[in-house]
């Protein structure tokens, strides 16, 4: 008796006095989905992961055999928060001879995933109240950074070569406290557009314009298998206002989280500032696993590899679908990333459908709503087809086909 007054007591009292910050989060419905994929029944359409057969596994098992014999001090001990040297040179020579990216008032820190430079970029430009406006759709979890700073979010429609630029110089006129751009310009998260150079160039011309920064997130860029690359935003940056945000992410592995912000230097100090309350600096054996297999291996091999690889995936999820949805159910066929974006018709739940599809007939999808700024609903389905194999492409969308 007396156990059981003193559990109701305690459990009166977790009455936890959250933060403002918190009130507006919710969480992820792609991670909330994502813990179906715990069961091997269930087909993964709604992850965003590479595939687990890309990953150099036993060069990274020798890697990092090789530094924890030969410099076990240096990959163990805390490391600068700017990053791990080696790496940030090979980034930035990278960055330069590749994309045209870097100039002399330009620099590079290294970061724990891109998620975290949208992060640390989110707090060291927003107060309370600023808007960010982004695309609509958008990657929830960048959606949520912002949100996190209590930033008023405004979505720009997307259109099939990027936003709609009418619509971006019209929130950019009626939002004076706007301070940030968001964009994901190579074959978007969710919806697989890839923004055209016109576009690119009208985004930069009007922030310029407006006094806003531009945070260029691109984590698919490497991903092209179809088309010709169109030059980054950052290119254009004859003003210092554009962050770009790169990652490891997709190419060699997530779970080694390295990531990487260039930008002007001024804002990399910020960010460096801000880095050292967060985590003090990326993690130092991951650096050095990295830059290992960037300057030891053949990394152009590993991504032609990782681009056919896709690229297979891609076509066998874009025929299923053309074979087995409903006429009214569209989509684009992205030249490169991870997704398929299915554009439903007017009226459809797409969350129920989805909710629906993974409970009685385990199949994971995840619902447009998820990445809309503004919280409506979304009438859409955003596929990924890089987790999954071949046969459960297969037989998930043949499963969705028949429930659709």
């Amino acid at each position: 008796m007396t156990r059981g007054v003193c559990l109701c007591y305690t459990r009166a009292m977790n009455n936890y006095n959250f933060s403002n910050r918190t009130t507006s989060l919710k969480p992820s419905a792609i991670r909330e989905i994502f813990k179906y994929s715990a069961d091997p029944a269930v087909i993964p359409f709604s992850a965003g992961n590479p595939s687990s057969s890309s990953f150099p596994v036993e060069a990274i098992a020798d890697i990092t055999a090789g530094i924890l014999r030969d410099t076990p001090a240096a990959a163990l001990q805390y490391g600068i928060t700017e990053g791990y040297a080696p790496l940030r040179e090979w980034v930035k020579a990278d960055l330069a001879l590749r994309l045209g990216i870097g100039r002399t008032d330009d620099d590079l820190i290294i970061v724990s995933g891109s998620q975290q430079g949208i992060d640390l970029t989110a707090k060291a430009f927003l107060n309370p109240g600023d808007t960010v406006i982004c695309e609509s759709p958008s990657f929830i979890g960048s959606l949520n950074a912002f949100r996190t700073y209590e930033a008023n979010l405004v979505g720009i429609p997307l259109e099939d070569d990027g936003m709609e630029i009418a619509a971006l110089e019209q929130a950019c006129q009626e939002n004076a406290n706007a301070k940030i751009i968001y964009t994901i310009p190579n074959f978007q998260n969710p919806s697989g557009v890839t923004t055209s150079y016109a576009k690119r160039k009208a985004i930069y011309d009007i922030a310029v314009k407006y006094g806003l920064v531009i945070v260029e997130d691109n984590p698919y860029g490497e991903l092209r298998f179809e088309g010709e690359d169109v030059p980054a935003i950052k290119t254009f940056d004859e003003a210092g206002i554009v962050i770009y945000c790169g990652s490891f992410s997709k190419t060699l592995s997530p779970g080694l989280r390295v990531g990487f912000v260039a930008a002007n230097s001024e804002i990399t100090q910020k960010i460096t500032v801000l880095k050292q309350t967060n985590d003090v600096h990326t993690n130092v054996l991951a650096q050095m696993i990295a830059y290992e297999y960037l300057t030891k291996y053949d990394y152009s091999a590993h991504l032609s590899g990782l681009r056919a690889l896709y690229k297979q995936q891609r076509d066998l999820i874009v025929s299923e679908a053309r074979e087995h949805f409903p006429a009214e159910f569209s989509f684009a066929v992205p030249e490169g990333g991870l997704f398929l974006w299915v554009k439903c018709p007017d009226g459809f739940d797409a969350d129920a459908f989805c909710r629906m599809a993974v409970a009685e007939h385990k199949v994971a999808c995840v619902p447009g709503s998820a990445f809309s700024p503004s919280g409506e609903a979304l009438s859409a389905i955003r596929l990924n087809y890089s987790t999954p194999t071949s046969e459960q492409i297969e037989r998930g969308v043949r499963v969705l086909g028949g429930i659709l």
